[in-house]
C-alpha cells in the first residue's frame, strides 16, 4: 500500500510517499480502507517538532527523540472497514467509520488497523451518514476539540459565548454547537473570514486584525480560545478581562484531547440532525501532501484541510 513517511523532523519536504506492507488486523482489530485524512495542527507539530521549548523535551520523549517513532504519521481518518478480527463485536465489514488514531498515528496511509475500544491509540465509530469522508475528518478532530471544550462551560440558553479563532477546525464547530445550545455567540476571526463565521450562526463577529479592545459593557459567560496559547494578541488579553465574574475561560490547550467514541457518537447525532455542518477549506490529493502541510502551516485555513487517499468506488 501507499503511505506518507516522515523519517525525520523538519519542513514539509521531509514527507515522502512510499510503498509499505499492508497491515493485517489482529483478532481484536479492524482493517480500515482510508478514504480521507486531514492535516491538523497536531500533524504539523509532530512533523516539524516546532513547539515551545517547555514542551519540546516531553514531546520528543513521547513521539521520538530524533525522528517520529511512528514513521507514518496522521491523526484523523475516515473510511470503510474492509476486514475484521474474530473478536470484533462493534463493527462489521462495510461499515463507514471515522475517528482519531491517537499515539498510534498512521492515518497518512491507504489502510490502518485499529481496535474497536477507546484507548490512547485511538477512538473509532460509525461516521455521520449525511457528510462526506472529507467532512468527517473535520467532524472527528474539530468536533472532539469543540465538544470537549464547550462541555466544560455547561452553556445555558441565553448566555453570552465568545469563540476566539472562530474560523478554524474546532472554531467552526464550536460556533455552531454554541448556537445549538441556545447561546448568543460572538466569533473572533480575521477580515477574510467574517462572512463565513456569520454564516455559521454567529450573532456578532470581531475582526482581530482591526480591533484590540472590547465594549466594556459586555461580559461573556464562556470564552473559548480555539487557537491555542501559543498565539497571543492584545484582543485575546481583552477577551480574558471581559469574562463575567462566574464565567469560564477555556483554551483548547488546557488538557489533552480525550479520545472518546461516545462523544463522536454525539457529534454524529447533532450533524445528522442538521445542527452542525463541518467546514472544509481545501482538499488535496495524496501526492500533494507537502503542499497541504505548507498551506496549513501558514495558519490561515478556514475549517479543515482534507487529504483524499482512496477513491470511493
Amino acid at each position: 500500500m501507499k503511505a506518507i513517511i516522515c523519517t525525520k523532523y523538519g519542513a514539509p519536504e521531509v514527507l515522502q510517499i512510499r510503498q509499505v506492507e499492508k497491515p493485517t488486523p489482529k483478532d481484536d482489530e479492524v482493517l480500515i480502507k482510508i478514504y480521507a485524512t486531514a492535516v491538523t495542527a497536531s500533524d504539523i507539530f509532530i512533523r516539524s517538532s516546532n513547539v515551545p521549548i517547555q514542551v519540546l523535551i516531553p514531546m520528543r520523549i513521547m513521539l521520538g527523540l530524533w525522528k517520529p517513532r511512528k514513521s507514518i504519521i496522521g491523526l484523523v481518518l475516515a473510511g470503510e472497514i474492509e476486514s475484521i478480527g474474530k473478536d470484533i463485536k462493534k463493527f462489521k465489514i462495510g461499515d463507514q467509520v471515522y475517528g482519531l488514531t491517537g499515539f498510534g498515528l498512521g492515518a497518512y496511509a491507504e489502510y490502518k488497523c485499529m481496535k474497536e475500544n477507546d484507548s490512547t491509540y485511538g477512538c473509532l465509530t460509525i461516521k455521520p451518514t449525511n457528510i462526506s469522508y472529507e467532512e468527517a475528518t473535520v467532524a472527528a478532530y474539530g468536533g472532539l476539540l469543540a465538544f470537549q471544550s464547550l462541555e466544560k462551560g455547561n452553556i445555558q440558553p441565553g448566555q453570552n459565548v465568545l469563540i476566539y479563532g472562530a474560523s478554524g477546525t474546532s472554531g467552526t464547530i464550536a460556533i455552531q454547537l454554541a448556537k445549538y445550545l441556545g447561546a448568543k455567540v460572538t466569533g473572533v476571526c480575521s477580515t477574510t473570514n467574517l462572512a463565513l463565521v456569520k454564516s455559521l450562526g454567529a450573532d456578532d463577529v470581531i475582526d482581530y486584525t482591526k480591533v484590540d479592545t472590547l465594549d466594556p459593557n459586555v461580559q461573556y459567560d464562556f470564552i473559548l480560545d480555539a487557537v491555542g496559547k501559543m498565539k497571543t494578541s492584545k484582543l485575546k488579553k481583552a477577551c480574558k478581562k471581559a469574562l463575567a465574574p462566574k464565567g469560564k475561560y477555556v483554551s483548547i490547550d488546557d488538557e489533552k484531547l480525550m479520545l472518546d467514541s461516545k462523544r463522536l457518537d454525539s457529534i454524529k447525532e447533532v450533524i445528522e440532525a442538521g445542527h452542525i455542518k463541518p467546514i472544509i477549506d481545501k482538499c488535496y490529493s495524496f501526492e500533494d501532501i507537502v503542499e497541504a502541510h505548507r498551506y496549513v502551516e501558514k495558519g490561515h485555513k478556514k475549517g479543515g484541510v482534507a487529504i483524499l487517499i482512496n477513491k470511493k468506488e
